[in-house]
């Protein structure tokens, strides 16, 4: 296997492995947990190398775990006293440890390759050079199979708390009647993310991690309403930017890591530009169809309400309409142009007339806004 698919396929299993938690973080609108807890997990990784002083010990995940559940608990200790918001909270508790992990690394570990770089950035391109060695045969970068592991163990889990983790994550006062527990399911799924960023260090480092376990799930919600289709679409999408950014990468000279976060900010901000239902094209377009449609009920009411008398159908002529709704005459033609192609008006020479069904379409007009 070349260094080059090694590489991708690092990257497209630590995209994945993140995007699975960071769909319901983003449902439950708590994303930036995420960021505290990439962060604060730090402490934890550094004082279970210190008990093990091996980097690849499975201490190290369960430690990262543990104090990814401290850090929500603090950050809710903090929101139960009243006196500070969420934001206040999260800022408060994940500087404080992360700065800890920070000093202790710098303290005692500046021999090891525990170093705030690595922590911080990642190098996905050293991956390959780490290999995990079985039977005295090389089966692939060791990051892999850890990263592969742990997308492995979020599957299973997702798998068999599914109606819970979906019941607490949509309405969790609802789950609380019906005996599950959202309290549990809440600090479930943040030991998964803890061990899914802390996994994902040695490939994207805590800060870069961050982007693919929201930018994806994000730009999955930006084009699918459903909740299974979300998690679906949000692991193509992080997939997606782990290619992308590694092309990027590869024909630009820069960071992988970087460039499979600017990858997942692209995929985004096309969701975000022409998403179907959410994105700004698609509001945009029907924003602009419901002002046609009421200017289409307006130009209605005022063929029904002048067109009893000589004088009044006056001001009902088409080269002088626009002049009595008050519209710009370009404004006035698109109106009355659909108006026509709906079969809603006719004209008579220069006099624009109702239809049986433009008549009734500006009753209900004027009940609705009499009710």
């Amino acid at each position: 296997m070349s260094t080059e698919l090694q590489i991708i396929l690092v990257a497209v299993v630590t995209a994945v492995a993140a995007s699975l938690p960071g769909t319901y973080l983003v449902l439950r609108r708590t994303a930036l947990i995420s960021d505290a807890i990439s962060h604060a997990i730090l402490p934890g990784i550094v004082v279970a190398f210190f008990l093990t002083r091996d980097l690849t010990s499975p201490l190290l995940l369960v430690a990262a775990a543990a104090t990814g559940v401290l850090t929500v608990f603090l950050i809710e200790a903090l929101l139960r006293s009243r006196l500070l918001y969420e934001d206040a909270s999260i800022g408060l508790v994940f500087p404080a440890l992360f700065s800890i992990g920070v000093i202790l690394i710098s303290r005692y570990a500046g021999d090891v390759h525990l170093d705030t770089d690595s922590v911080l950035l990642g190098e996905i391109a050293w991956t390959p050079f780490d290999q995990m060695i079985v039977w005295g045969v090389q089966v692939g970068p060791r990051t892999l199979w850890m990263m592969a592991g742990i997308l492995l163990l979020n599957i299973v889990l997702i798998g068999l708390a599914w109606k819970e983790l979906k019941l607490a994550t949509v309405d969790p006062v609802l789950a609380a009647l019906l005996g599950f527990s959202p309290g549990l399911v809440h600090y479930a799924l943040m030991a998964m993310v803890s061990v899914t960023a802390v996994g994902a260090f040695d490939a994207v480092g805590s800060i870069l991690v961050v982007a693919l376990m929201i930018a994806p799930p994000a730009t999955a919600y930006l084009l699918v309403d459903r909740f299974a289709p979300m998690l679906l679409v949000g692991a193509a999408s992080a997939a997606l930017s782990a290619v992308l950014g590694y092309a990027a990468a590869y024909v630009l000279d820069v960071s992988i890591a970087g460039s499979m976060a600017g990858a997942c900010g692209l995929l985004f901000a096309v969701a975000f530009l022409l998403g179907p239902r959410r994105g700004l094209v698609a509001q945009a377009r029907r924003r602009a169809s419901q002002r046609l449609e009421l200017a289409i009920r307006m130009l209605l009411v005022h063929l029904m309400h002048h067109h009893e008398t000589e004088t009044e159908a006056e001001e009902c002529r088409v080269p002088s309409l626009h002049l009595h709704l008050r519209w710009a005459e370009a404004r006035t033609r698109q109106v009355v142009r659909e108006a026509e192609s709906r079969e809603l008006v006719v004209r008579s020479g220069e006099l624009l007339h109702a239809t049986a069904d433009g008549r009734r379409l500006a009753e209900i007009a004027v009940v609705g806004e009499s009710n």
